[in-house]
């Protein structure tokens, strides 16, 4: 059972991969997959060894067939003759009879439960009584048999992982596209590998949505603490992009569990070169690691409250914040700030600015303000200015004033801790204030929820808006880099990032966020700070502002230019707000991350694309160079047909 408010890591079993134990007391382990073809021995070998020296410890390579598997003995071979030991993990799909050849050179192989027996999805309705369904699972176990003796043989570890994409129909059928479903697809092959007594296992559950990712790694553990197991966990956004978005969105995904002690190795997938994958676990996994040992936080937690199956938490509108309004973004700026300007046309405009005890001379119109209280009374009783769209913000000693102001919304700042009797008759009485939950503890997530469940367990519905302060410098050199171990590659902005998104994960996977408030007292760009906000609450599909695109990382089987296709892709569909174009190097997950988005572009054959509006594929084997054109017709003419 997870406590909500205080870091206990989940115990497990210790799964032993080459000289590399993953689980139990051991740290959190960080890896990567080349994106070399595996027929390559020297281009995987040098990309293995720069993942290698940037601080990965375990390698993954695509096997699509006998021969890349074979060529994993060499691979393994020259890393050993170079001097690394660092365990090889092979990635197999669609093919039983190439694991069975990877486990003799390989010290772990990854299945993939959706294409290991069940054939490739054709996404139609099949029927399966029960009795068809059993013969199903024992073709299943007839085909695994064989794979976990030649394990038990050569000492070689297993990943059993699921990915939200590639489901097999038989799953999809019998429980939908369902975390449940996600859930069983891992249960059925857990239960065989139990029971052949094999438990050199790790278990992996991606996918492109963190809410699905989340949601189905919380039910996960919790149907195998109900049969006694206790397998690690590795944890992973597939599809998650490049750059900050996909550094943003993996954190998301990620810490949302490592925050609750659930994980045991990380692996981020960027579209990028795979050793830049390396510093941005390395930072995540180091954050989080310093929740441990916290002083104790005496949290309630609300018996509505559903941690595996989570709503959002109904709560009273304040104006545009909270009902079923999406959450809004807090923003920071002084008075005098020439930043106060906030009309771009490309970005999103905070919904609140922040501007401490001074209005700017001119307001900018339809732009709302808070105002700390005193400011706000003292201005309300000169009659100097106007006070449209300009609200209150008290602290706990100011909750006095709040019945002495009309206004329909006005901000408390409250830390669990706050003697509860007054704040909660306060928050009754006015059901316009927002409260804004702050905390200083060690372990913020823990914090916050308390503050949270101790308003729901007092039957209070006033909407909460999490303030989140962070202290990262461009120029402070204690700042810049706050674990020496860190590659110079992560920048404090990067630092911020990846942090405010990590303590954001459960949160707002709670079902608890009304709004972010990000704050950082340093140099940082306040423009980067906001947008950072909405990267935030967009990863965590609470409010989306701009184009997502869900591409992959790219492997093997990626048989076009990747890199220069997104870039392409992102080019031309600038501006496109609320469109989900998935990008995806080969079929493994490409149809089925179609579901979470509108438009796919999907590798067919050497330089050849098909697309995909949602699932079904609308176009096939167009020549690369005429793809991304043909993508933009269809994406123009689905909008002129719906105007």
């Amino acid at each position: 059972m997870i406590d909500l408010f205080n870091f206990e890591r989940r115990k497990t079993s210790v799964t032993h991969v080459g000289a590399l134990n993953i689980g139990g007391e051991n740290p959190v382990r960080i890896q990567s997959m080349t994106t070399t073809s595996t027929d390559d021995t020297e281009g995987s070998v040098a990309q293995s060894e720069r993942i290698i020296n940037a601080g990965g410890e375990l390698v993954r390579l695509t096997t699509q067939g006998r021969r890349e598997a074979e060529n994993l003995r060499n691979i393994n071979a020259q890393l050993r003759a170079d001097g690394y030991m660092t365990p090889l993990c092979a990635d197999v799909h669609f093919n039983a009879n190439v694991a069975d050849v990877a486990a003799h050179y390989a010290e772990k192989v990854r299945i993939n439960p959706g294409n290991y027996v069940d054939p490739a999805r054709t996404f139609k309705k099949l029927e399966y009584t029960d009795e068809e369904y059993a013969q199903e699972l024992q073709k299943i176990e007839d085909r695994l048999t064989p794979f976990i003796e030649i394990c038990k043989e050569n000492h070689t570890a297993v990943r059993i992982g699921v990915n939200h994409g590639s489901l097999s129909d038989r799953i999809r059928n019998r429980y939908g596209d369902t975390p449940e479903g996600i859930v069983e697809s891992c249960m059925e092959f857990l239960r065989i590998f139990r029971k052949h007594h094999f438990d050199d296992v790790v278990i992996s559950i991606k996918s492109s949505n963190t809410v699905v990712m989340v949601r189905s790694v919380r039910l996960l553990v919790a149907e195998m603490d109900k049969e006694d197991m206790h397998y690690p966990l590795h944890l992973g956004v597939t599809e998650a992009g490049e750059g900050e978005d996909g550094r943003i969105k993996s954190a998301v995904g990620i810490g949302a569990l490592l925050a609750d002690g659930i994980g045991d190795t990380i692996r981020v997938s960027l579209s990028e070169d795979p050793e830049c994958e390396i510093p941005v676990a390395k930072h995540l996994a180091w954050y989080i690691r310093r929740q441990e040992k916290h002083l104790l936080i005496p949290g309630e937690q609300y018996s509505g409250f559903d941690y595996l199956r989570p709503a959002r938490r109904s709560t009273v509108a304040a104006g545009n914040i909270g009902g079923e309004n999406v959450p809004v973004v807090i923003s920071t700026r002084k008075a005098g700030d020439a930043a106060i300007d906030i009309s771009s046309p490309e970005l999103p405009n905070p919904d609140y600015i922040y501007v401490q005890g001074e209005l700017p001379d001119t307001l900018v119109r339809n732009q709302r303000y808070i105002l700390d209280y005193d400011a706000y009374i003292d201005l309300a009783n000169s009659g100097r200015q106007s006070l449209e769209n300009v609200y209150p913000i008290f602290p706990v000693t100011g909750m006095p004033f709040i019945s002495a102001i009309n206004t329909d919304v006005k901000f408390l700042v409250l830390k669990f801790g706050t003697p509860s009797e007054e704040f909660l008759a306060c928050l009754r009485t006015h059901p316009e204030v927002v409260v804004v939950c702050m905390t200083s503890h060690q372990n913020r997530l823990g914090d916050q929820r308390a503050l949270v469940h101790q308003l729901m367990n007092a039957g209070v519905r006033n909407p909460v808006i999490f303030a989140q302060m962070y202290q990262h410098s461009t120029t402070d050199p204690a700042s810049q880099s706050l674990n020496t171990q860190h590659p110079s590659s992560i920048t404090p902005k990067e630092q911020f990032q990846l942090e405010a998104a990590a303590d954001m994960g459960a949160l707002m996977m709670d079902g608890l966020t009304d709004g972010l408030w990000l704050m950082n007292n340093g140099d940082l760009a306040q423009e980067d700070i906001e947008q950072t906000a909405f990267a935030i609450l967009q990863a965590g599909r609470l409010r989306m502002v701009k184009t997502e695109y869900i591409s992959c990382p790219g492997c093997g089987r990626t048989l076009y230019d990747l890199r220069t296709t997104i870039a392409r892709i992102k080019e031309a569909t600038k501006g496109m707000t609320g469109l989900k174009i998935g990008i995806m190097g080969c079929i493994v997950n490409g149809p089925g991350e179609m579901a979470d988005a509108d438009y796919g572009y999907v590798g067919a054959g050497p330089r050849k694309v098909s697309l995909y509006r949602k699932q079904v594929c609308v176009e096939h084997n167009i020549p690369e160079e005429e793809a991304v054109e043909h993508l933009l017709t269809l994406i123009k003419a689905d909008r002129k047909a719906q105007q």
